[in-house]
């Protein structure tokens, strides 16, 4: 039997949230529930907006709320040379290459392609390219997409999700710098970490089909995808930090309980009948990631209030 494997993975560029600490624990306890382990990754590749005081801001929310993580932590920026690995490898199979367009030829192609009121995308010039380069360019490295088809997945939260191959164009998986992207890293570390249950926010939805993109080039094994609704305000709007989305160390200064928070979180997408207070070894039993609802929550801070009595 495989072992339950998931993960959380804040970047440090800003305090941790109450919106991230529920997709932690909605990770923790799915990790707790299966046996498995819960694992913790800083994604600190944007070394212009990384925050020392941030990363040790996450470190101790997770310490104060009791989510303890299994292993070392894995950072990001001490990985450079395992993703070079993988894009050397993508370009010596011809699955990803170099492409050499200037700023100027992106913002030209992207306005003739909106006075066209053409869907903006890269149109792959440089895909099957094999004349000399021109001088003065250094190349991105963009991996080949897909150009007919679908890209699926079964999402636990949202069911069958699928976009058309031509939605997602060769993208890039290198800068000019050498540095990886975004989607690139989180498939790779994701699939290097064993994981079997990717749980985070829905606005990740969309990056999923590039990410399995990069996960077939590689022929790494698809985990397990949820994507967990928004919290709203007690208006149904995006939750600001006036409504409460601000650093979860802002919660112990103001006297809540770390008990009394997590089981504020749970609720925020998840239930089991009409029970509103659930002790830890509770969680633990009861949760399953394909209970999390749907649709978004709503924060109401007189819940936290009365569950903090």
């Amino acid at each position: 039997m495989i072992m339950t494997v998931t993960r959380f993975a804040p970047s440090p560029t800003g305090y941790l949230h109450i919106g991230g600490l529920r997709t932690a624990l909605f990770s923790w306890l799915t990790a707790q529930h299966n046996k498995g382990e819960f694992l913790l990754r800083i994604e600190d590749t944007d070394m212009a907006r990384n925050s020392e005081e941030a990363k040790d801001a996450i470190l101790k929310a997770f310490e104060w709320v009791g989510m303890s993580h299994d292993g070392e932590v894995v950072y990001q920026s001490k990985r450079f040379d395992l993703y070079k690995k993988y894009i050397d490898q993508l370009l010596e199979e011809g699955k990803a290459y170099k492409c050499y367009m200037s700023r100027e030829e992106l913002d030209a192609l992207r306005e003739e392609q909106m006075a066209k009121k053409e869907r903006t995308r890269y149109d792959g010039r440089y895909r099957d390219f094999t004349g000399t380069p021109p001088e003065g360019v250094e190349p991105v490295i963009r991996i080949k997409a897909p150009q007919e088809g679908r890209i699926s997945f079964k999402d636990g939260v949202k069911g069958e999700f699928s976009v058309d191959a031509t939605e997602v164009d060769d993208f890039v998986i290198a800068r000019a710098d050498g540095s990886p992207t975004y989607n690139f890293v989180v498939a790779v570390d994701d699939a290097l970490m064993g994981l079997t249950d990717v749980i985070r926010g829905d606005d990740h939805l969309y990056n999923t089909p590039k990410q399995i993109v990069v996960y077939n080039a590689l022929g790494f094994k698809l985990p397990n995808f949820y994507h967990v609704a928004m919290i709203n305000n007690e208006q149904g709007k995006k939750l600001s930090k006036r409504d409460g989305a601000t650093d979860v160390m802002e919660y112990k200064s103001m006297g809540y309980l770390p008990e009394a928070l997590l089981n504020f979180l749970v609720r925020l997408g998840w239930s089991h009948g009409d029970q509103e207070i659930f002790s830890i070894e509770e969680m633990i039993t009861l949760f399953a990631p394909n209970d999390i609802n749907k649709s978004s929550s709503n924060y109401h801070l007189d819940h936290l209030l009365w569950l903090n009595e």
